[in-house]
């Protein structure tokens, strides 16, 4: 798929990956449906990308509720016509041990997280299946292959993530679905608000917490599940991959 006059909606798209993947999309112009909690936010993440060139259109929305997903896909069609592309790129996280976790923030992280990729895959596919192309992209982790102490809900949702994307292509391959693709981006440690927002919470400096990779270079990878789906891709250079690959060998270690 061509990025330049496609249509794409990027959750999460008000920071972290999703900010950059809207702008990394707006500089190869994309049409783009911008979705996030904060209009504010949003708004100036248009700006940014209509700046660039590219025609961005707001439509604020909680993730987890289906219906708000929904309406934004709606909205999409009713602008530009179609969509071509799906980013699932919001997320929320969790640190502390699970017995010490409120279970309100544990459904929260599997609200936001898993069932925001739900209720996106839900919005695009039937849409996408009609006009016989589109790519659906969610963005799990290394998370979702590595288990992470003391973030078990933030795993939990990113295990799930790949498995929603296992299930989906084998549906789509027994229904004779052809021209449509969900394909699964792994980040690895990316320097997002969530670790600026952890050092905060902690009484730490951000730079105790050590993120490696910038959102730059996820935004990079998912333009690239755009252009030639695969089925899954980690995100974050040679030492993502190492870690992904130790793990398969030795686990305990690891």
């Amino acid at each position: 798929m061509r990025i330049r006059n496609s249509v794409v909606v990027v959750t999460g798209a008000s920071s972290g990956i999703g900010r950059a993947t809207a702008a990394a999309l707006a500089a190869r112009g994309a049409h783009l449906v911008l979705v996030a909690r904060d209009a504010d936010a949003l708004r100036d993440v248009a700006a940014a990308c209509t700046a660039a060139g590219a025609q961005a259109v707001v439509a604020p929305a909680d993730v987890g509720d289906a219906e708000a997903v929904e309406s934004a896909a709606a909205q999409a069609v009713e602008r530009f016509g179609r969509i071509d592309a799906w980013v699932n790129a919001a997320s929320v996280t969790q640190f502390g041990s699970l017995l010490d976790t409120p279970l309100a923030d544990v459904r929260r992280v599997l609200e936001v997280n898993t069932m925001g990729c739900v209720h996106g895959c839900r919005a695009a596919l039937p849409r996408m299946i009609a006009q016989r192309r589109g790519v659906v992209v969610n963005v799990s982790s290394i998370l979702g292959v590595i288990a992470q102490p003391r973030g078990a809900a933030y795993t939990m949702s990113k295990f799930a993530i790949r498995g929603l994307g296992l299930s989906l292509r084998q549906e789509l391959r027994l229904d004779g679905v052809r021209g449509v693709h969900v394909t699964t981006v792994l980040p690895a440690a990316i320097d997002t608000p969530i670790f600026a927002d952890a050092a905060n919470r902690s009484g730490r400096r951000a730079r105790a917490i050590p993120p490696v990779y910038t959102p730059e270079r996820v935004a990079k990878v998912v333009l690239g599940q755009i252009r030639f789906p695969r089925r899954e891709v980690v995100a974050g250079g040679l030492l993502g991959r190492v870690f992904v690959a130790q793990h398969s060998v030795a686990p305990g270690l690891t």
